[in-house]
């Protein structure tokens, strides 16, 4: 099931970088729909509200399509549809290569932009209840959790990020945050999190 969702979104990546080689500017809307996704996918993260939140299949799509603004060939399949882990994944990864798009023209805005969505998916993660649901796939919590870190370290697309030093150095340390942001200090995802985005360095 993942493995298409990669596949999709792998797509996605190529086929931006294909527009990215011919765009002369940034979007002028860029920056206002990345702010304005943040502020949507934090209650949808959070959920709690019947009908609006990660896995219900519907709530997404206000957020999937400000992202196609951007990215129009990303999308959350049938598969992964009311599938909690996998739609936070796209959404996270969507939003995420948003932002490294902007830094691509902006290097500092890309990385206050990207602190404002870190501290937004570490503040939504650490407000879901972590109570046992007799869900499949565990707590929703754990759920979300496994769904930002697929979305940050398997499926953003590394290559739109900027050139810039400075900003190249910010944007990958917050990166490297999320992972203890979401699992704890010294926990194995936040090990291999330290490895993949330091190796972003070279």
């Amino acid at each position: 099931m993942f493995s298409s969702l990669s596949s999709t979104l792998a797509a996605a990546a190529s086929a931006s970088g294909a527009k990215g080689d011919v765009k002369k500017s940034m979007s002028p809307t860029l920056r206002a729909d990345i702010y304005s996704a943040v502020d949507q996918a934090k209650p949808w993260l959070i959920g709690g509200t019947v009908g609006r939140q990660a896995g219900d299949g519907v709530a997404y799509q206000p957020i999937i399509a400000r992202i196609h603004e951007h990215f129009p060939d990303m999308k959350v399949g049938l598969d992964a549809a009311r599938n909690i882990e996998h739609e936070v994944a796209v959404i996270v990864a969507g939003i995420t290569n948003m932002i490294l798009e902007m830094s691509k023209w902006d290097g500092m805005a890309g990385a206050m932009a990207m602190r404002t969505w870190v501290d937004a998916v570490g503040d939504a993660h650490g407000k879901i209840s972590s109570a046992p649901t007799g869900a499949k796939g565990g707590p929703r919590k754990d759920q979300v959790g496994r769904g930002i870190t697929r979305g940050i370290n398997q499926l953003t697309d590394v290559t739109l990020m900027t050139r810039e030093f400075a900003a190249r150095i910010q944007i990958i340390s917050l990166l490297k945050s999320v992972n203890t942001k979401i699992h704890g200090a010294g926990s194995d995802e936040a090990r291999q999190g330290e490895a993949l985005w330091s190796s972003k360095f070279i």
